[in-house]
């Protein structure tokens, strides 16, 4: 059939078929069903058709503007975020910006950038962020993603810090076991937590932030694998969301707490693990401190010996280098969980 006789068996002009059968003029339901009528096949084929060809020619154009790119694609640790499953790995450039844009869930490097680059971007404010942005970024979105499978009662003030209670004292058992219970317990009161190892150059050890005013989210990174350091940033993180507000943001990196926020949480985190009264009548002897001295006084605090180590060494009271035997040394499982290192 010649698209003369096309066109006057549909009643279109020569031109327009001409047209849509070189795909400037798009292929219409109504055409669909006069050529239904015509050429026998149905109008969902010719519908369908259409709408292959329309997207095909979308994602052609897509590919030219992600074509121009793949200098975005370089700022991130795109290997170890293949590696950890974060995104699969793609050979083609192209492809691999496109899993990256999933992963963000943004349709665009630009409204990427428009989101956590923007100079109002909330996790900006952090000292943290001055790291390396997209490392941070990405870390802080794989928390999103996993704080999102977990299922959460409302927030409860009262809840959570009632919880914090029940966790200080699960603190003597094993990491496995405590970071599991803490997942569990701070989910019954609004607070999802999240254990995500850290990517090269993110620096931070752990996170704080509200998906909405019922859930809020604690991040840690497990980065100085250590059970006192687990726990002081655990508590700190608590701290940011007893006492600040639930439009803030907190990613929090080893000696850049110099805000007003993070002196406040470090102060809560300090005396929840410790009561300063306990802490003082401990601390004021200023000389030795024996292994035994040390895990009889947490044994009357019912907490991880480890801590008290990192108190005294934070506060120089012990050397850096003694006592670290009671302090519990942790690594991650395949399953990103947290465990004792054999």
């Amino acid at each position: 059939m010649t698209q003369v006789d096309l066109a006057d068996r549909l009643g279109r002009s020569r031109k327009h078929v001409n047209e849509v059968i070189k795909g400037v003029a798009a292929l219409t339901p109504e055409m669909a069903l006069q050529l239904e009528r015509v050429l026998g096949a149905p109008a969902r084929f010719w519908n369908n058709r259409e709408q292959q060809y329309r997207d095909h020619l979308a994602r052609q154009d897509e590919r030219k503007r992600l074509e121009a790119e793949l200098e975005w694609l370089k700022e991130f640790p795109v290997k170890e975020m293949c590696q950890r499953g974060w995104v699969a790995e793609a050979i083609d450039p192209v492809n691999q910006v496109r899993e990256l844009l999933g992963f963000f869930g943004v349709a665009s490097p630009e409204r990427w950038t428009a989101k956590w680059l923007a100079p109002d971007a909330a996790f900006r404010q952090s000292a943290a962020f001055g790291a390396d942005p997209y490392a941070v970024a990405a870390w802080l979105r794989q928390g999103d993603i996993e704080a999102q499978k977990l299922e959460c009662m409302p927030y409860s003030k009262a809840g959570f810090r009632a919880a914090l209670d029940r966790i200080r004292i699960l603190t003597q058992e094993p990491p496995k076991v405590c970071c599991a219970e803490a997942v569990r317990i701070c989910a019954q009161t609004g607070v999802a937590v999240v254990f995500v190892p850290s990517l090269p150059r993110t620096r931070a050890s752990g996170a704080t932030r509200w998906l909405s005013p019922r859930k809020a989210l604690i991040q840690l990174s497990l980065r100085y694998r250590s059970d006192d350091q687990l726990w002081f940033s655990f508590f700190h993180e608590a701290g940011h969301i007893l006492l600040h507000g639930k439009r803030d943001v907190f990613v929090d990196a080893d000696g850049e707490n110099d805000t007003e926020e993070e002196e406040q949480a470090n102060r809560f985190a300090s005396d929840h693990l410790i009561p300063p009264g306990e802490w003082r009548s401990f601390a004021h002897r200023g000389y030795h401190y024996s292994h035994g001295d040390i895990q009889h006084f947490a044994q009357q605090l019912q907490i991880a010996p480890g801590i008290v180590v990192g108190r005294l060494q934070h506060e120089d009271y012990l050397s850096h280098g003694f006592c670290n035997d009671l302090k519990r040394q942790l690594s991650w499982a395949m399953d990103s969980s947290v465990i004792i290192k054999t």
